[in-house]
């Protein structure tokens, strides 16, 4: 089985891999104070530096948590009160989910956020929290965050970006009042996310416990999840497009439709076959050696029409698209077998749906 399916997580990094074995290996807890404590902590705050390094922030800005959705979820929960919480449309589930009540800002059908759109809505007065995403998980689409940020900060608004698919492929934006981060996308273990916290801001814990994060996230720290993030964060080299532009090529000569045309993720491609519904493209390719996703793989298997196509005007498309998300371990023969194999299953699918 050949794995594109990046942006649901990417495979283990021998970096991340032997330093999660290595901090498993200490017995300590990181808040105890004796000597294997004195250990889990050094191993701890190693990990927080570094990956502040890559993100520009200094390390007490960095609050360890469980993945992607807690770093999305606790800025929201903890800043929203008393703001109005505008998002763009496209966003990842976990944001829309953090603040279901939040309005909705359009975006164009290259899928980047419509920026006159978020200005009128920041024109129209009070404190307002701004939730936009790095790069889209489905279409690999990149937000302007710099103009965002500076839209947010002429009108006084705080501005949260979901960097977890940009992390590790593109430089990271900057700007940004907190920045979620997520330590599997990067090619680390499951169970270990960031959150970059602006020292201006005063974020209260969602989860209370014992005062760990310094009292902006409750409960022991994933040690070794964490330990494997970092040097995944250490390992990671920013991709390069030209097998994914090759790959998309071959594609579209096949009979796909590119949906999300704007810049975009240098691994990420989103491929619709019009009237064949994604999740019988899924298993085609899987069962020609070949494992993509149909949209977010974060519904329990479940396949549904893409928010996100349907948000970028593209009905035609929202059941019928894949996506193909190199990893960092990707071949060329890699990419030269998934071309033969999608021409084979878009000529077989495609001559089937016009019957």
């Amino acid at each position: 089985m050949i794995y594109l399916d990046a942006n649901a997580s990417e495979p283990l990094r021998p970096e991340a891999r032997a330093a999660a074995l290595a901090a498993m290996t200490q017995a300590g807890n990181p808040s105890s104070i004796h000597g294997p404590g004195r250990a889990a902590r050094h191993a701890l705050e190693s990990a927080r530096a570094r990956i502040a390094h890559h993100t520009g922030a200094a390390p007490a800005d960095i609050v360890f948590c469980s993945g992607g959705t807690e770093a999305n979820a606790l800025p929201i929960a903890a800043l929203a009160p008393g703001r109005r919480v505008l998002m763009g449309a496209t966003e990842h589930d976990a944001v829309r989910a953090a603040h279901p009540g939040a309005t909705m800002l359009p975006v164009h059908q290259d899928g980047t956020l419509d920026l006159d759109a978020l200005e009128s809505a920041l024109r129209q007065g009070g404190p307002a929290l701004v939730c936009c995403m790095a790069a889209n998980n489905e279409t690999g689409v990149l937000h302007p965050i710099d103009r965002i940020a500076t839209l947010c900060q002429a009108h006084g608004a705080l501005l949260h970006v979901d960097a977890v698919q940009a992390a590790g492929r593109i430089a990271l934006p900057r700007g940004a009042d907190t920045m979620a981060l997520s330590g599997h996308k990067l090619g680390g273990p499951q169970g270990a996310g960031a959150l970059v916290v602006s020292p201006a801001l005063h974020l209260s814990a969602q989860i209370a416990g014992g005062g760990q994060e310094r009292g902006r996230r409750g409960g022991t720290p994933a040690t070794p999840a964490i330990a494997g993030f970092a040097a995944a964060f250490d390992a990671a080299m920013p991709a390069e497009s030209s097998l994914r532009d090759r790959l998309q090529a071959a594609c579209v000569q096949a009979g796909a439709i590119v949906c999300g045309t704007g810049p975009r993720l240098p691994n990420t491609v989103c491929l619709a076959l019009k009237g064949v519904r994604a999740e019988t493209q899924v298993i085609a390719l899987d069962l020609a050696g070949y494992a993509v996703s149909a949209g977010a793989a974060c519904s329990s298997g479940k396949v549904s029409a893409s928010h996100v196509l349907l948000a970028m005007g593209l009905q035609d498309y929202a059941n019928s698209a894949i996506r193909v998300s190199l990893p960092w371990n990707v071949r060329e023969a890699d990419v030269d077998g998934f071309i033969d194999a999608y021409a084979d299953v878009a000529k077989r699918l495609l001559k089937r749906a016009t019957k």
